[in-house]
């Protein structure tokens, strides 16, 4: 923290908790909250069942957590190839190129996501590439959201290697394969897992383009969880929301263990 006094720390935090608390604290309790609720009692849910997580975890609310699993799996893994790779290629272009390359990977995220889904449909609606009612134009549509993340995260990564470990690597005689394989991308394995982690966790919360793309075949939580508190099961909505969260963090626990590993290597 850069505020010394012990009064001055007080007012920051008094600030953070002014801020925090009703601003993500409580909306995030409430949800909870209402998971185990049956009903609405003045402000607060009210009636504590366990029965919405039993609708929560099993049957299209299981398929869809399944379905939401695959495609941020899928979709975190191809932004981190592509992204990593434009990032590896640019950092050997000029500026002004790589500043081209840079606006080009930002340019999905500079518009809303419903365009891109747009996108997305209009391009591959037709043959040769029709994707359109098929899972793989979502896993598309979620690449092209977060491969962005992707590349910033390993771009900002790779202007910080030290280029000592790679001349070294290369002047004992290793082919350029090699110091790619066993000395750059050992050393951005950091890197790596956040833009996995940041990836992943926004494909798992993506509605706006998914909801232009989706077939009925293949419905991520997000969708289902709209689906819920549109009808009004705000509470059944409530529980698939928690294990969406709950998924999520996992998912992000085991990708930070692996980083702090990296990091100590």
């Amino acid at each position: 923290m850069l505020v010394h006094s012990r009064g001055a720390k007080w007012a920051v935090w008094a600030v953070f908790l002014l801020l925090f608390v009703p601003l993500f604290a409580l909306p995030l309790l409430v949800v909870l909250g209402a998971s185990f609720a049956t009903h609405w009692s003045s402000v607060l849910p009210s009636g504590l069942t366990t029965a919405n997580y039993r609708a929560a975890t099993r049957g299209e609310a299981l398929q869809a957590l399944t379905t939401s699993l695959l495609t941020a799996a899928g979709a975190s893994l191809l932004a981190l190839a592509v992204g990593t790779w434009a990032a590896l290629a640019g950092a050997a272009l000029k500026q002004r190129y790589r500043r081209v390359v840079d606006a080009l990977f930002v340019l999905p995220v500079a518009v809303p996501s419903v365009v891109v889904g747009l996108s997305v449909l209009v391009a591959f609606s037709k043959p040769p590439m029709l994707l359109n009612g098929t899972r793989w134009i979502v896993i598309l549509a979620h690449t092209v959201l977060v491969t962005a993340f992707a590349h910033q995260s390993v771009s900002a990564a790779v202007t910080r290697l030290d280029p000592a470990y790679e001349q070294a690597a290369a002047s004992l005689g290793a082919r350029p394969s090699t110091v790619l394989w066993r000395v750059r991308l050992p050393l951005l394995l950091p890197s790596l897992t956040a833009a996995a982690g940041l990836c992943f966790a926004l494909s798992m919360g993506e509605l706006s383009a998914t909801m232009m793309l989706y077939p009925p075949d293949w419905t991520p939580l997000p969708v289902l969880i709209y689906a819920a508190t549109d009808r009004g099961a705000l509470f059944t909505g409530s529980a698939v929301a928690v294990v969406l969260m709950a998924a999520t963090l996992l998912v992000l626990f085991a990708l930070s263990r692996v980083r702090t590993r990296a990091s100590y290597r």
